[in-house]
């Protein structure tokens, strides 16, 4: 079976370290890279391309909501 590639993206690093706690324990699922504001994000999503992003929305640099839109085109 083949892992679900995740791109975590948080400002709050206890956040990001929680999220890798709880995602940690699902196997199928592999923590790619983790990112603390939108332009890094879009940047390690164009680098990555993973299968998933789980993303904040009031991040500095770039929102989330503006990361979204970069990475969906």
């Amino acid at each position: 079976m083949s892992s679900v590639r995740v791109l975590v993206v948080d400002d709050y690093e206890p956040f990001r370290r929680s999220v890798r706690s709880t995602l940690g324990k699902r196997p199928e699922l592999q923590i790619v890279r983790e990112a603390s504001d939108g332009l890094e994000a879009v940047r390690a999503f164009e680098e990555l391309r993973p299968d998933l992003i789980i993303l904040d929305i009031g991040l500095p640099t770039l929102n989330g909501i503006e990361a979204a839109r970069r990475i969906r085109t």
